[in-house]
C-alpha cells in the first residue's frame, strides 16, 4: 500500500532517478552545438554557392598571375624578332622553319603585339600588377582608415568633430589631379634616387606613376574606411567590456587595439575585400590614361590602351585585358558580398 508523500518532506523520491524511456528521450529538444563567431561565419559562407564560385575564380586568377609566368616559355619584355602582330595561335615564318626542322616551339596563345611580345604572358603579368596594387592599396587603406576612424570614434567630442571635418575636406580633393601633380613632381627626384642608390633600383621597373598612385591611396582613399570604423566604434565604446577595461586601468591605445578594433574585425575584413576591386579599377583606369606603370611593365589598363589603335584588326588584344579586369572585379565583389552576408550578425537568420 503506497503512502502519499508529504510535500514538505526532505526525503528524495527514488522514482525520479529511474532511467528515461525511449519515448521520453525522443521528446527532449536537441539544441544545436554551440559554435564560435568565425566558425559560424565560415559555415554560412560555405553554403553560399555564388561566393564559393567567386573564391574559386580568385584562386584561379592568383595561379594565373603568380605561378604560370614562372613556367611560361616567354617573358613579358621579350621581343621576338619577325614575330610582330601575330594572331591567335599563330607562328612567325622563322618559328615555322624551326618547327619543320623538328624543334618544338611553344605557340603564341593570344598572338603577339606590334613589338613581337607574347600577349598571354603580358596578360599574366598585367593581372599580377593589378592584383598587387589592389591588395597593397587595400592594406594601406585598412591600416590608415581603421586607426583614424577608431581614434575619432573613441575620443568623440571635439576630437571627433575636427577629425571628421578633415575627412570632409579630403573628400573634395580631386584624386586624378593629385596623381598627375605627384607624377610630375616626383619623376626626376625618384629617377635620381634609383640611379644613385642600388636599393631603390626597383623604382625604374615599377614607374613613378604607380608610386604616385600608392601615395594618393594613402593620402585620400582611406576616408571611407575611417567613416565605417568610426560608426562601429561609436556603438561599441558604450558596451560593458569597454567600461570594465577602463576600470582595470587599460590605456586608451590598448582599448582601441585589443577591444574595439578586435570586435570590428568582421566589418574590416568585408570592407577591405570590397575595397580591392575598387583599387584595381582605379589603377586600371589610370594606367589606361597613361598614369600607371612604366613600359615595358604591363598592366591591364595599359594593355587595353595599347590595343585601341588596332581594335579593328586585332580585337582580341582589347578583349583579353577587358575580360580579365571584369572577371577580377566581379569575383571580388561577389566574394565580398558573400563575406558580408556570412559575418553580418543582422543577417544570421
Amino acid at each position: 500500500m503506497s503512502t502519499k508523500k508529504n510535500p514538505l518532506s526532505f526525503h528524495l523520491d527514488v522514482d525520479d532517478f529511474l532511467p528515461a524511456e525511449e519515448s521520453e528521450k525522443q521528446s527532449m529538444v536537441i539544441m544545436r552545438e554551440s559554435v564560435s563567431f568565425w566558425k559560424d561565419g565560415f559555415r554560412r559562407l560555405r553554403k553560399n554557392t555564388l561566393a564559393m564560385i567567386s573564391l574559386g575564380v580568385i584562386i584561379f586568377v592568383m595561379i594565373f598571375a603568380f605561378v604560370l609566368p614562372e613556367i611560361y616559355p616567354y617573358s613579358y619584355e621579350q621581343q621576338i624578332r619577325e614575330s610582330e602582330n601575330l594572331g591567335i595561335m599563330q607562328y612567325s615564318q622563322a618559328e615555322l622553319e624551326r618547327i619543320q626542322a623538328g624543334e618544338k616551339v611553344f605557340p603564341h596563345i593570344l598572338g603577339t603585339d606590334s613589338l613581337g611580345r607574347d600577349i598571354m604572358v603580358r596578360l599574366m603579368m598585367g593581372s599580377r600588377i593589378s592584383l598587387l596594387v589592389g591588395i597593397v592599396a587595400s592594406a594601406i587603406i585598412l591600416v590608415i582608415g581603421s586607426l583614424y576612424g577608431a581614434i575619432a570614434g573613441y575620443f568623440g567630442g571635439k576630437v571627433d568633430l575636427i577629425m571628421m571635418r578633415i575627412v570632409d575636406i579630403i573628400y573634395t580633393v580631386p584624386d586624378i589631379l593629385i596623381i598627375i601633380l605627384l607624377s610630375v613632381t616626383l619623376k626626376h627626384p625618384l629617377k635620381r634616387l634609383a640611379a644613385n642608390v642600388s636599393a631603390f633600383a626597383w623604382i625604374e621597373t615599377v614607374g613613378v606613376g604607380l608610386i604616385s598612385i600608392f601615395i594618393v591611396f594613402a593620402l585620400l582613399y582611406w576616408v571611407g574606411m575611417a567613416r565605417i570604423v568610426r560608426g562601429q566604434i561609436l556603438a561599441l565604446k558604450e558596451q560593458e567590456f569597454v567600461t570594465a577595461a577602463k576600470a582595470l586601468g587599460a590605456s586608451h591605445s590598448r582599448i582601441i587595439r585589443k577591444h574595439l578594433l578586435t570586435n570590428c574585425i568582421g566589418t574590416l575584413i568585408v570592407t577591405t575585400t570590397l575595397q580591392i576591386p575598387s583599387s584595381i579599377f582605379t589603377e586600371s583606369f589610370l594606367s589606361f590614361m597613361g598614369l600607371g606603370v612604366s613600359a615595358p611593365m604591363p598592366s591591364l589598363g595599359s594593355m587595353a590602351a595599347q590595343a585601341i589603335s588596332g581594335i579593328q584588326s586585332y580585337p582580341h588584344r582589347l578583349m583579353a585585358p577587358a575580360v580579365m579586369i571584369s572577371l577580377i572585379i566581379l569575383s571580388f565583389n561577389l566574394f565580398g558580398d558573400g563575406l558580408r552576408d556570412a559575418f553580418d550578425p543582422r543577417l544570421k537568420n
